[in-house]
């Protein structure tokens, strides 16, 4: 039976006010061969070079028409949409926020590109799927975000502990286990990936993003 515990949010997003949500406890992360096999199964007649075929199909589509300014529909689904933002690792960018009233974006060129991919899912499918499932709570305990007393070294090596015992890691778990805010420990993470000899990677994107051994 699936798991939720309740989180608390951190108070500088809430104006020091209480706010408590449940968060799914997620076991692992089925990769694209995963994915298929399960298409497969569930058709029953289906090649696995056909499905595919139209994965492949659907991520040119994407590329092809998204970034024209067009959604992206499929019925029982949902809707894709970009995400933009601005591109702070351009040169042009950085130039620019050195050298101009940052505070007034006519006054600089501002470089934008495309930050993420929104995906609002079908209420059909968010039906079925509320038919299916069954929620039982994980832990007796509301988890409240501390701001954490670890040195770098010791998140860095119960991040490790933790890709160690699971093969994975979720923001979740580093969060919980280092003491932190989801937002910090985000941030925590991105330098830790962004340094190779932490010896951590990603993979997956949004929602379904974990953290792995890098090889």
């Amino acid at each position: 039976m699936p798991k939720y515990i309740l989180q608390e949010l951190p108070g500088e997003f809430t104006d020091g006010k209480k706010i408590v949500y449940p968060k799914m406890q997620t076991y692992s992360l089925h990769d694209y061969e995963t994915v298929i096999e399960h298409m497969r199964d569930y058709s029953g007649s289906i090649s696995d070079g056909l499905i595919r075929a139209v994965f492949d199909a659907l991520v040119s589509v994407m590329k092809s028409w998204m970034p024209m300014g067009h959604n992206l529909k499929i019925d029982g689904l949902g809707v894709f949409s970009l995400t933009l933002g601005f591109d702070e690792s351009s040169a042009s960018e950085k130039a620019e926020l050195k050298n101009t009233d940052s505070d007034n974006p006519k006054t600089k060129y501002r470089h934008v590109c495309i930050k993420g991919i929104n995906f609002k899912p079908d209420q059909r499918l968010l039906q079925a799927l509320n038919k299916e499932a069954t929620f039982e709570r994980g832990e007796a305990d509301v988890q409240v975000p501390q701001k954490t007393k670890l040195s770098r070294e010791e998140r860095l090596a119960r991040a490790k502990a933790i890709i160690g015992k699971n093969g994975f890691m979720t923001l979740y778990d580093y969060a919980n286990a280092t003491r932190q805010s989801r937002s910090t420990a985000s941030k925590d993470l991105r330098q830790l990936v962004a340094d190779p000899s932490s010896g951590i990677t990603t993979r997956g994107t949004h929602s379904h993003k974990v953290w792995i051994a890098s090889d």
